[in-house]
């Protein structure tokens, strides 16, 4: 049985970053598919890890805006939503799941978000 990785997660009002935090993953595979569903798998220290998201409202295709940078520690994800708007939380369930927090790094509010430059734009992409 596989176990899930912890995963961070904030928005903008175009996007939303996850943050999968799996040292010297693996083997990783990621899907983004319109209707909302993120899929990840991976391998890391011998033990599989995976989870499927049902995101709050859906996003544009795999390949067209959804960015991935793998690094030593964690992957993170930028995926663009299908229409510009805050969501209220990140999946379409309001099921809380343990290993999903929110990622306090990248967080802002809705009034604050003209006053911050794109995360991608910092990062020099």
């Amino acid at each position: 049985m596989s176990r899930q990785p912890e995963v961070l997660w904030a928005q903008r009002s175009e996007k939303i970053y996850l943050t999968i935090s799996l040292p010297d993953a693996k083997d990783v595979v990621l899907k983004t598919e319109p209707q909302g569903l993120f899929s990840f798998l991976a391998v890391a220290n011998g033990e599989p890890f995976s989870f499927t998201l049902e995101l709050f409202d859906s996003v544009l295709p795999e390949g067209s805006k959804t960015k991935t940078k793998m690094g030593l520690r964690n992957i993170i994800c930028s995926i663009q939503k299908e229409k510009k708007g805050w969501w209220k939380r990140l999946l379409k369930s309001e099921e809380k799941h343990p290993y999903i927090k929110v990622d306090w790094n990248k967080w802002c509010d809705e009034d604050e978000e003209s006053d911050l430059p794109d995360l991608e734009k910092l990062r020099g992409k």
